[in-house]
């Protein structure tokens, strides 16, 4: 019973985070899924980089992953984060030169693999599984998995592939799961910025900002709410935002 009552918690958490985007429950559902990071990246260990940086750069994907989380559309975090964490850790990897040394022989295991898969296909009439590839190239399971893995490193996974759903028999598409950057992550990485600098401020320049640039309000409906004028409500306004320029600079 453990698992479902932990799982029912989580998505509890989710759904608050949703709703508020409050960093304490960001950084509690951090803390319950670093074990993903973890395993992903220990994956990835051992390939020309160090462990420590794969590591943080598999953190920073699974941030990504619960900023990006939809509850509503019914699959499990962990089939939604996986190909979000790997996706930047094959990003680093690539950032990095691809300067990775991969043993010869698991190298020319790897073309001999591609090949068996290209023979097996047309053969079969159906993707090969690793057991028809072992048993086709007369090597061990261990050994063809390796290479499999040494490839998946070098190869850059497509968004219009699909991974099976963990809740029913149906697809999921990459693409509706890795969503692609915008300015929201700037916002995000940001966020504690905003926060401090927000903290600063009086009570009618934090609201002016609030209502601006969170609420979408106008000038002219800020000014009627705090009894100023439209002029005014525009002065304090760039005001504001100088200090923020200001703040910016000092930290950088």
């Amino acid at each position: 019973m453990a698992p479902k009552k932990n799982n029912a918690e989580i998505k509890i958490l989710f759904k608050k985070f949703e709703q508020t985007r409050d960093f304490q429950i960001r950084e509690e559902l951090i803390k319950k899924h670093l074990y993903i990071a973890e395993i992903l990246s220990k994956k990835y260990a051992n390939k020309g980089i160090d462990y420590e940086d794969i590591y943080q750069v598999a953190c920073l994907g699974l941030i990504y992953a619960i900023d990006r989380y939809d509850l509503s559309k019914g699959y499990e975090f962990s089939s939604f984060a996986t190909p979000t964490i790997i996706g930047e850790i094959k990003k680093y990897f690539r950032d990095k030169g691809w300067s990775i040394r991969v043993p010869r022989r698991i190298q020319e295991i790897s073309k001999s693999v591609n090949n068996a898969k290209s023979m097996l296909s047309q053969e079969l009439q159906k993707t090969p599984t690793v057991k028809d590839i072992a048993n086709y190239l007369n090597l061990s399971e261990e050994t063809i998995l390796e290479a499999l893995e040494a490839s998946n490193v070098y190869t850059v996974g497509s968004l219009d592939s699909t991974i099976e759903n963990e809740n029913d028999d149906k697809k999921i598409n990459l693409r509706t799961l890795v969503g692609e950057e915008d300015k929201f992550y700037d916002m995000v990485e940001n966020k504690d910025f905003i926060m401090r600098t927000m903290a600063k401020l009086s009570d009618i320049e934090r609201k002016i900002i609030e209502d601006r640039y969170f609420n979408k309000k106008t000038q002219i409906v800020i000014a009627e709410e705090v009894g100023l004028s439209q002029m005014t409500v525009s002065r304090l306004e760039k005001k504001i935002l100088s200090k923020f320029k200001q703040e910016y600079k000092r930290i950088n």
